[in-house]
């Protein structure tokens, strides 16, 4: 079995000077080339069920889908829910087998933030489950301003939450789909000089592969969460079969026609935040 937590393999990733890569799951297809991937280049990978994936999907389902592709493969697979607002909706993700839940307190002042996630942690810890919190919002382009992680703010967090890892907010955005060079690495040194824990950059399609790169080498940044070039990948693949073949319409045919595709953009992104990257 490879069913792992985020502390499984952020903990070696921050000694080792190297990324995971956690992708963004819409369904089916991408899960399964994501742990394709994962097998064929021998290195770990986060699954990510994020807000969207779960309405459209149950939690009880996914959490048997995702624990299903983990126990299958060779590599290490965190089976992640991403973005829960709730400790309801953490506990819902515990209980359906998930091995690691985000919950995200970014927007509550940071004492509350610290009050929510160690409730989070309490029971997810005796469940023997990850929990990453987040300091600073990360925005969406064009919908919410993102607003920077205060280095006493993750401090404070880092001490009493009680969490496994910390995502930040150093100019990365959400569902960006122009790369940026925006990475403020004079705020991300500031937080790692008073943090210890593992540091998580979501938004992470925005940031350019040589940046990501030098983050997971350079920094204590050991998960870059990856969603929005990967649903490029999807409708690109997807097209390409639909204008080729026209007479097929078969949901399952058309579907699965794009698992190469995603499997190949999974593997590069993957290899190129490992420890022997080029």
């Amino acid at each position: 079995m490879t069913l792992a937590t985020l502390k499984d393999v952020l903990q070696p990733a921050m000694t080792g000077n190297y990324a995971i890569a956690g992708l963004v799951v819409q369904g089916w297809e991408d899960a399964r080339a994501f742990v394709e991937a994962a097998d064929d280049t021998e290195i770990p990978l986060i699954l990510l069920a994020g807000p969207r994936c779960r309405k459209h999907t149950p939690v009880p389902i996914l959490g048997k889908m995702f624990r299903h592709l983990a126990e299958q493969a060779r590599s290490p697979v965190v089976c992640h829910i991403d973005h829960a607002y709730t400790l309801q909706e953490c506990l819902e993700g515990i209980d359906c087998g998930f091995t690691s839940v985000m919950i995200d307190g970014s927007k509550l002042p940071i004492f509350e933030n610290i009050r929510l996630t160690a409730r989070v942690v309490h029971s997810a810890h005796a469940a023997g489950v990850s929990v990453e919190g987040e300091v600073g919002v990360v925005g969406y382009v064009d919908e919410e301003t993102p607003h920077m992680t205060s280095p006493e703010e993750a401090s404070l967090f880092d001490q009493e939450s009680g969490a496994d890892a910390l995502a930040i907010s150093i100019g990365n955005i959400h569902l960006n789909m122009e790369k940026t060079s925006g990475i403020d690495y004079h705020a991300l040194r500031a937080i790692e000089a008073v943090t210890r824990l593992p540091l998580v950059l979501h938004g992470g399609s925005g940031i350019p592969v040589a940046v990501r790169q030098k983050l997971a080498r350079e920094s204590r940044v050991t998960k870059l969460n990856i969603g929005t070039e990967l649903r490029m990948a999807f409708g690109k693949a997807l097209r390409k079969s639909i204008k080729d073949s026209p007479a097929v319409f078969d949901r399952i045919e058309l579907l699965g026609s794009t698992i190469p595709a995603i499997k190949e953009e999974a593997k590069v992104i993957m290899k190129a935040l490992w420890k022997d990257a080029p």
